[in-house]
């Protein structure tokens, strides 16, 4: 994995469905585009999924490529092998990003995760998620506070992380 993507944001999204993605971000899916040069406009799969997920998965072509290997490797026929590959082949959207530093979002995506006039970036380490900032209020930082208030006040994240045994 060449680089993580950091940070969040809130950008406009237009009638067409195109929407700035984070100067950041974009820095990462150039270094993540093995086909990317200067000039030209790197490429990403935006995994959509089942009726469950309430976001879009942004994947940088080496993350998706990593996935795809890994489904690869699983028992040929498998019904885990077949859902994965509807989840990553058959629910995603590839796409590149334009002249302009945007994506455009069609209506069926739009449509799923109930995106409107902004959209909520949020990076997730080699992916980054697209999400009606509602949505993201309501799911996904309530999930975060609830975590949270079980943990002691004085809790490190980083407690969570494991050691360098064997390194």
């Amino acid at each position: 994995m060449a680089r993580v993507f950091r940070g969040e944001g809130h950008h406009k999204v237009d009638g067409k469905g195109r929407v700035s993605i984070p100067a950041l971000f974009r820095r990462v899916l150039q270094a993540s585009d093995p086909d990317w040069i200067d000039g030209l406009n790197p490429n990403l799969v935006i995994v959509y999924g089942g009726d469950r997920q309430k976001h879009l998965e942004c994947y940088t072509m080496e993350a998706i490529d990593e996935v795809d290997r890994k489904i690869a490797k699983m028992q040929r026929g498998s019904i885990e092998r077949r859902m994965l590959e509807k989840m990553f082949n058959g629910q995603s959207y590839p796409t590149s990003v334009d002249e302009t530093g945007r994506l455009v979002l069609p209506a069926k995506l739009r449509q799923k995760i109930g995106l409107e006039g902004e959209a909520y970036f949020i990076a997730t380490g080699d992916t980054f998620q697209i999400w009606d900032p509602g949505t993201y209020d309501a799911v996904e930082a309530a999930k975060t506070e609830a975590w949270l208030e079980d943990l002691p006040e004085d809790f490190d994240p980083l407690t969570l992380l494991p050691g360098d045994e064997g390194v």
